[in-house]
């Protein structure tokens, strides 16, 4: 269960920190926030960062074999770096129609893909 609560922890911190870090460019885009000063968008990114650290930190502790977890810090890290770009692509490719994934898009996520394999190869 430790595998299954950590992933779930991590991808729920990554769409949180998706919105925090890109989700004020698209409420720009539909004129929710274009009148926001600079200093309040970042206040309402911190918010929503809030909730992807209440997200992150336990997914790590739960995940961590340090703390009885199935994971070594080198293994969550390049899980989260693999589940970032998956969210980050699902979020880019749905709220930003302009935006299209290409070859080399596919052959990074090929990359990610060996990475994770070989970080949790014996």
């Amino acid at each position: 269960m430790k595998i299954f609560y950590t992933v779930l922890l991590l991808v729920i911190s990554n769409i949180f920190m998706t919105f925090a870090w890109y989700g004020h460019l698209k409420l720009q885009q539909m004129k929710l926030i274009s009148s926001w000063p600079l200093w309040l968008v970042i206040i309402f990114s911190w918010g929503i960062a809030l909730a992807e650290y209440s997200c992150q930190i336990p997914a790590n502790r739960i995940g961590f074999t340090g703390n009885g977890g199935p994971f070594t810090l080198m293994q969550l890290n390049v899980m989260q770096e693999v589940i970032t770009l998956i969210i980050f692509t699902l979020f880019t490719t749905i709220f930003f129609r302009g935006e299209s994934l290409q070859w080399n898009h596919f052959a990074a996520f090929g990359c990610l893909i060996l990475a994770v394999y070989f970080v949790f190869m014996k």
